[in-house]
């Protein structure tokens, strides 16, 4: 994201994103990752932070985990009204919190398990997942004063406007724990600092934090607003999230070839593939020519049992990963890395266009 210095210089590089993920499925205490975002302090300005953590909360694990921003008592009582009527609700209540000194205006923050009510599944013809999509996507665009932030299973983000390690304090990260974390540390400059705005964007439990700026982003967002999605947070990377949700989790494509459509590779490139492997990427390039992000990023999707990393192609923006073990770290500074593994065992930095895929072992 553009940014300007304190000198009046242009700072090209502005945002930080970290990830850890451990492949065995142990579980990595919250705050680890707090301290791994905090050392790149400096590309942050406190206008967003935020952080998505995997496996924590097992005890839910089969109900979506619906985190809620609420303007207002009346946006609650709409929003709480319709998850009731679409929505067999296990548990609700307002998320913990600590006060910080740094994390000011909140508005009111709830989470709720929830699983979709069979007779909605069958009056509506949809599978659940669409099923829930469809509702998360109603509440952010139709009940004004309501935010969906989260909504996945088995994971939540933690988000707010602040420097990362404040917001890490406030929603008490230390009493979480899971197998993969990421994070951001936002400096926005063409979109404005709120509390729905701050990394990760999040639909069903696939998150995204992004260091970097979209010049394509009224073609991402025209094609997925097409497709049924709606951009209402006021923020490219909102549609990073979309994107990969669509074709992973629609269009049913591997995360190989999701990265070859965000991040395409050059059509000399794929002239000297293999035939059966550049047919493919031809028509990847084609069929979804419209979901190719120009400009610079770095990307950390979390989902489900796995984290992805990906560089544009040209590698605008800086990431480093960095291996432990039964360990991945991933940062925009090897800094970040150490903080937190000093004794790391490798360290290496992915070529522009190829994703770093991370998985958990099938025992896990």
């Amino acid at each position: 994201m553009r940014r300007e210095g304190e000198n009046g210089y242009r700072i090209p590089a502005g945002c930080a994103i970290s990830g850890i993920f451990d492949r065995t499925g142990e579980k990595i205490n919250g705050w680890e990752i707090v301290k791994s975002i905090a050392v790149m302090h400096d590309r942050s300005n406190g206008l967003g932070g935020g952080f998505a953590g995997y496996g924590i909360y097992p005890q839910y694990k089969d109900y979506y985990a619906f985190h809620i921003f609420y303007d207002s008592l009346d946006a609650k009582h709409e929003c709480e009204m319709f998850l009731e009527r679409h929505f067999d609700i296990a548990d609700l209540s307002k998320i913990p919190v600590r006060k910080n000194k740094n994390i000011t205006d909140e508005p009111m923050i709830w989470r709720y398990f929830v699983i979709p009510l069979q007779s909605k599944l069958v009056e509506s013809q949809l599978e659940e997942e669409n099923f829930t999509r469809r509702c998360v996507l109603h509440i952010n665009d139709k009940i004004k004063g309501a935010n969906v932030f989260s909504s996945g299973k088995n994971m939540g983000c933690f988000k707010a406007i602040g420097f990362p390690e404040d917001v890490g304090d406030f929603f008490r990260l230390e009493e979480y724990e899971g197998y993969c974390w990421t994070a951001h540390g936002r400096y926005p400059t063409n979109t404005p600092g709120w509390w729905g705005g701050a990394h990760p964007f999040d639909i069903l439990g696939m998150s995204v934090v992004h260091n970097g700026e979209i010049s394509s982003y009224d073609a991402n967002r025209n094609y997925m607003e097409s497709a049924g999605y709606k951009c209402t947070l006021l923020t490219d990377t909102e549609v990073i999230a979309y994107m990969f949700d669509y074709l992973i989790r629609q269009k049913q494509l591997t995360l190989q070839e999701a990265a070859n459509v965000v991040a395409a590779p050059f059509w000399q490139t794929i002239a000297a593939m293999p035939e059966k492997e550049r047919e493919k990427n031809i028509y990847l390039r084609d069929v979804f020519s419209s979901l190719l992000i120009t400009g610079p990023f770095s990307i950390l999707l979390g989902y489900e049992g796995g984290l992805m990393a990906l560089n544009d192609r040209l590698k605008l923006r800086s990431l480093v990963v960095g291996e432990k073990g039964n360990r991945t770290y991933i940062a925009s500074e090897e800094c970040a890395i150490r903080a937190i593994c000093p004794d790391v065992d490798k360290i290496w930095a992915p070529k522009g266009g190829q994703p770093v895929i991370l998985s958990l072992d099938q025992q896990a």
